[in-house]
């Protein structure tokens, strides 16, 4: 079925066919209609990491639903956790469009959204209004007014504001869509961010008598010896998982293609090795911290080898753009073979 949708989806502009799309299965969902979706049964397969327990280990990525409008919907596909945002603490309508690409050729999406988002009080309104049980992240950023040697004051706006609705929070440093904001994984920048957002997460943890883990997002465009200062800083400042990687700049597998030339960042199956490459690079380094792993993830088997090379986790979102629901339960069931 979701085969059919595709066909007619993709005839519209990528954008469009996003928001149709999630009101189509919101209303699929009220129906109650989600077997006509090919997700698959439901699959028992629990696991706990940063003291949060995982229906299964198959999430949804940052970015499908940036204001939490759609976590029911959502929820109700199979997914062992939802991840929802990049939320500011201020609504900003992002890039100019048309800002959104298909490349389907290499199963791909080009995107320069600049974080368009209604803001985090209204993303925390719609998380309390939500009836999904599963674990849900909430994902966090900076508005693109505010200037980088001043966006820990931003991050810990919406850090205060989402914790009592979030089961864990990332902390957004690596989209290419915001100018500047990968400076912050560099050097002194990186500890003079997570640092307060730490000691300001411990303290609403005390006072709340519930604990939030704190992640953090990262790009896949560093070498090596960077990935390791990167690690380094995380540790250092106590966070609790890793989320390996945003989108590339790097366009080499797509080149000559329509679209290739867009500005923006790129996901889908081109981004597989690389964020591959980071995610074992980080497992070295950091061996008994958490690793949520996404990025070109279209298949069982793909899924599987994020796993192998030292994701504990993994997300979608590409890949269930071009596969539909039934990349959810694939992924499900190749990973219930290595719990």
């Amino acid at each position: 079925m979701y085969a059919l949708a595709r066909s007619l989806l993709f005839r519209l502009d990528p954008e469009t066919a996003h928001g149709v799309s999630l009101r189509a299965l919101d209303l699929t969902h009220r129906l109650h209609l989600q077997g006509l979706l090919d997700a698959g049964a439901p699959l028992d397969d629990p696991c706990e990491l940063m003291g949060l327990r995982f229906a299964n280990r198959v999430g949804l990525a940052a970015g499908l639903d940036k204001n939490a409008e759609h976590l029911d919907a959502l929820g109700a596909l199979g997914f062992g956790f939802v991840e929802v945002g990049t939320v500011t603490p201020r609504p900003q309508p992002g890039n100019p469009r048309p800002r959104l690409f298909r490349l389907p050729e290499q199963q791909a999406i080009i995107n320069r959204m600049g974080f368009n988002n209604a803001g985090v009080d209204q993303l925390v309104a719609n998380v309390r209004k939500s009836r999904y049980a599963g674990v849900i992240g909430i994902n966090i950023g900076k508005n693109l007014a505010t200037p980088v040697d001043r966006a820990v004051g931003d991050y810990l706006l919406c850090l205060e504001r989402v914790h009592a609705c979030a089961h864990y929070i990332t902390v957004n440093i690596s989209s290419p869509n915001t100018p500047g904001l990968r400076d912050l994984q560099r050097g002194e920048h990186l500890d003079g961010l997570l640092g307060p957002l730490r000691e300001r997460c411990t303290q609403l943890d005390e006072q709340a008598g519930r604990r939030v883990p704190l992640t953090v997002k990262i790009a896949p465009d560093m070498e090596d010896a960077a990935i390791r200062l990167v690690g380094e800083a995380l540790a250092r400042n106590a966070i609790d998982a890793v989320i390996a990687t945003n989108t590339t700049l790097v366009r080499d597998a797509v080149a000559g293609l329509p679209h290739a030339g867009e500005q923006g960042g790129l996901s889908g199956r081109p981004l597989f090795a690389a964020s591959n490459r980071v995610v074992a690079t980080l497992r070295r380094h950091l061996p008994d911290m958490p690793i949520i792993g996404v990025g070109g993830i279209a298949s069982g088997q793909d899924a599987l080898a994020k796993r192998e090379v030292g994701a504990d986790l993994i997300q979608l979102y590409s890949g269930f753009v071009y596969r539909g629901p039934a990349l959810v339960g694939e992924c499900r069931r190749a990973l219930r073979r290595t719990a």
